[in-house]
Parts: structure tokens; C-alpha cells; sequence
């Protein structure tokens, strides 16, 4: 059966909140009780059918076309199925995901996987600022679930985070990993300033190395870890080069020894973090 598809007519003059439309809040519906739902705006009410044109599918499966970064909070609290978007997104993108697949065909704003739970995550382009961390006020960011980044990603990425797994295949921001709690951060190229910044626990790999490290890790020499192996093999159906980068030698730094210190960060470059 093919998708139910949202078209989006033209760029909004107002940011729209699309948590409504997700699979097992659509399921049932006839096109004009989709087209009539309510999207939370900043100035005045608008509906489904005002902004898209509507074309009916399977709703496990939704496709937003000309997707922009107006549109906020696409994938909030989604359950199971499919939602791919084509083009870029607003905040908070897949925001308590807890099941299914969101894909999204371009860059996507701050607190992307923001208190995801579980499900998978991909953003062909790049991602904003903390992605998978909490929003203000949280104790914990990200809590399970695999996103996986093709591009590059800002700062802060993993802040908080407490379980789950973050592949970034270009650049970091600074503070990558901030705070983690657990979980596996992996950022393929160079990463900003102080990675790991009061890291509990949990694992950053840095395959481009950093622009500078805390001093409050400390060096434990090169390993070929078969616990990284493992890992390769759970993340290669998603990426096929941070699988490449786990299966080699790393060296290994243990901390930060400022906090808790039970956490890691691998980096290939053995001359400089």
C-alpha cells in the first residue's frame, strides 16, 4: 500500500507544531478528519488541509514532502512505523520517540532525539545544537533508542545522555558527550573543545581526534577492545564507517576524573586527543 503523503503547499509564515502527525495518531482516520487537525502555532489556528495537500496511504507509513525549518517537533512522542521528510525540520525532532523509524531528508534544528527512548533516528543532513539532550529543567537527556547523523552536528551533542547510541559521521561542536550519564557517543571526524566535560560514565570515539581535551582524563594506552568489536557489529547495519573505526586499535582515556570518572573516550590519533 503506498504512504499517506503531506505536501507541503508553501513555506508557512508562522512556525507549526506537527506532533499530531505521527502513525498511531493518524491510524484510522479519513482524509477530512486529517486535513481538520489542529497544528499549535504562535499567532493564529491553522489546520492540516490549510498547510498540506493530502494524499491518502497507509498511515504506518507518512511522507512530509518540501518539508521546512518551520516545522517543529516532527516524530514528538512517536510510537511505531515509518515517518520520512523530505527536506529540512524545525526543533525537537523526534522528541520522546519511543518506536519506528523517522528519517529525515535534510538538516533538522536543537534537541533533535531530545528524551528519546527508543526507536532509530536518521537525519541525512546535519543537526543542531544538543542533539539528544535534555531541555532545560531535565535530568537526563536521551534514554535509548540509535540516531545516526550523516552530516555534521553542534554543540553539546549526547549532553545528559543515559542510554542509546549517537553515530555522527562528519564534525562535532564543542563539548560533545557533556555530562553523559551512559551511552555511546561516536563522532567520525573532528569534534570541538572538551569532549566528555563531566563525564560519568558512558563511551565518546573520536575518529578526527578534538580541538583540545580536558586534563582530567587519564591516558590508558592503546587497546583493540572486544567489547568495541562487539559494538561494530551492533552499529554496521547503520553505519558502515563508525563500524570501520570501532574495529581498529584506539586509545583509550579514562574519566573525567573531575566527577565520577567511570566513563571513556577512544580516539584513533594516538599523538593528540
Amino acid at each position: 500500500m503506498t504512504r499517506l503523503t503531506l505536501a507541503l503547499r508553501q513555506r508557512p509564515s508562522q512556525r507549526l507544531d506537527l506532533s499530531p502527525l505521527v502513525p498511531h495518531l493518524l491510524a484510522g482516520k479519513s482524509a477530512r478528519e486529517i486535513e481538520r487537525i489542529e497544528l499549535q502555532t504562535t499567532r493564529r489556528r491553522v489546520a492540516v488541509g490549510e498547510v498540506f495537500r493530502l494524499r491518502m496511504g497507509d498511515a504506518e507509513q507518512i511522507c512530509i514532502e518540501g518539508s521546512c525549518e518551520r516545522l517543529d517537533y516532527v516524530g514528538r512522542e512517536m510510537t511505531g512505523g515509518e515517518l520520512l521528510v523530505d527536506g529540512d525540520v524545525g526543533i525537537q525532532a523526534g522528541r520522546l520517540l519511543s518506536g519506528g523509524r523517522l528519517a529525515i531528508r535534510g538538516n533538522a534544528g536543537p534537541w533533535a532525539a531530545s528524551g528519546m527512548k527508543s526507536g532509530l533516528l536518521q537525519i541525512l543532513g546535519a543537526a543542531g545544537d544538543r542533539l539528544g539532550g535534555p531541555l532545560p529543567g531535565e535530568m537526563s537527556g536521551m534514554r535509548g533508542g540509535i540516531v545516526v547523523v550523516r552530516g555534521d552536528a553542534g554543540e553539546r551533542a549526547g549532553d545528559r545522555m543515559r542510554r542509546g547510541t549517537i553515530i555522527i559521521e562528519g564534525h562535532g561542536g564543542p563539548y560533545p558527550g557533556s555530562r553523559m550519564i551512559a551511552g555511546t557517543l561516536i563522532v567520525l571526524r573532528s569534534a570541538g573543545a572538551l569532549p566528555g566535560f563531566l563525564l560519568k560514565r558512558g563511551t565518546i570515539v573520536l575518529g578526527g581526534g578534538c580541538d583540545a581535551l580536558s586534563p582530567t582524563f587519564v591516558d590508558c594506552g592503546v587497546h583493540q577492545l572486544l567489547a568495541n568489536r562487539y559494538m561494530a557489529a551492533m552499529i554496521e547495519p547503520y553505519s558502515r564507517p563508525a563500524a570501520k573505526l570501532m574495529r581498529r586499535p584506539l586509545r583509550r582515556l579514562a574519566g573525567d576524573m573531575a566527577v565520577l570518572g567511570k566513563g571513556e573516550i577512544f580516539v584513533e590519533n594516538t599523538t593528540e586527543a
